[in-house]
């Protein structure tokens, strides 16, 4: 597994693990993640609060078809082509609670970040970050693989809107948590030679209680993949241990995405850019594919795969015994990746579970 490459898709809080991981191979042991496509992110939901949420209003999520957020309604299109809509507000009740600690919308460390904010109905908003992100875009276009057009003043606006709005309000969350519990360590401005200082001192227990007693745990999985001894689980619910830890090992501390961070990972001038630094924005649509927002997603993971650029993706596809619950898997398959195409809105720890699985 040492030789491949693979591109991942992820919310930012699951691109801040990957990079974490790659940023200190000696302590996490690395991994394979060549290219890191971020998802615009406002929140996630709990599978089960939304399934429960579902039942208290006589839906059947074996019944739904698409799921879809617009014009701050929550949209369920079901089977029978009838839809269920309510407020996004009323789903506060299945918001995961990290999500209110987090100031990133866009995915501002990926090579790509994508969403559907600031772009017509069917389009993607794609912002280009890196020059391996801006040559995969160009050799799409080239290829009349995509279409693209600039992004209207009023969109980007918009997308700039949303994003500033997320960093304010959840800045003043960070403040509200730390007045009556621990310090939201992500957030501490450290160096390099203090992160390494702290980390060689933290294992399974301080990421307990530093990040998952405090509501931080974001789920990723990047605790449970870099694990050397596998002692590390996570089944639908927070991590947990089985067994003592190596003398010696930080690997699950320095890998968490909710413990210290940086400026070398994450610059702290991002706090002050809304969308991050980038090279280019478009809005783009991938007409051969039927995907969510323009299926540009869908476009650049099969392009990766056709090109042998990358061994294989990340993909997020339904579990095939519960509807709507997201499952990470590793695939090489174009095919399978122009099936599992649309958002999973509840959360999933990407694909560390299924490099795990592969590194077993």
């Amino acid at each position: 597994m040492n030789d491949e490459k693979i591109a991942m898709v992820g919310t930012p809080c699951q691109v801040l693990a990957a990079t974490k991981v790659n940023k200190y191979p000696d302590i996490t042991g690395g991994s394979p993640i060549d290219i890191k496509i971020g998802l615009f992110c406002m929140e996630t939901f709990s599978y089960k609060y939304m399934r429960m949420f579902l039942e208290e209003n006589q839906v059947d999520i074996n019944e739904v078809k698409e799921c879809s957020i617009e014009q701050n309604q929550l949209k369920f299109l079901k089977k029978d082509g009838t839809t269920f809509e309510v407020p996004l507000v009323k789903a506060e009740g299945f918001i995961r609670k990290n999500c209110d600690i987090c100031s990133d919308y866009t995915a501002d460390i990926s090579d790509i970040s994508i969403g559907s904010i600031g772009s017509p109905k069917g389009w993607s908003t794609v912002i280009i970050r890196t020059p391996k992100g801006q040559e995969i875009i160009e050799a799409l276009e080239k290829q009349g693989q995509i279409e693209t057009r600039p992004i209207e003043e009023k969109g980007l606006n918009l997308l700039k809107r949303i994003a500033t709005s997320k960093k304010s309000t959840n800045r003043i969350n960070i403040q509200k948590r730390e007045a009556i519990s621990r310090p939201v360590v992500y957030r501490r401005e450290v160096s390099e030679e203090e992160f390494q200082n702290f980390v060689q001192e933290c294992q399974f227990e301080n990421l307990e209680s530093d990040v998952i007693s405090e509501g931080a745990c974001v789920l990723c999985g990047a605790c449970e993949f870099v694990c050397p001894t596998n002692i590390i689980k996570i089944h639908d619910r927070k991590p947990y241990i089985k067994g003592s830890c190596e003398e010696g090992c930080h690997a699950c501390y320095t890998a968490c995405p909710r413990t210290y961070v940086t400026e070398a990972v994450l610059p702290r001038n991002l706090d002050d850019k809304p969308i991050g630094d980038y090279l280019d924005i478009k809005a783009v649509n991938a007409n051969f594919i039927e995907g969510q927002d323009g299926g540009a997603v869908t476009a650049i993971l099969s392009y990766l795969l056709k090109e042998g650029i990358v061994d294989k993706v990340f993909i997020v596809s339904e579990d095939e015994e519960k509807a709507w619950k997201p499952k990470p898997r590793l695939t090489s398959d174009i095919g399978t990746v122009v099936k599992a195409a649309g958002t999973k809105y509840s959360v999933a720890s990407i694909g560390f579970k299924a490099l795990k699985e592969e590194k077993a």
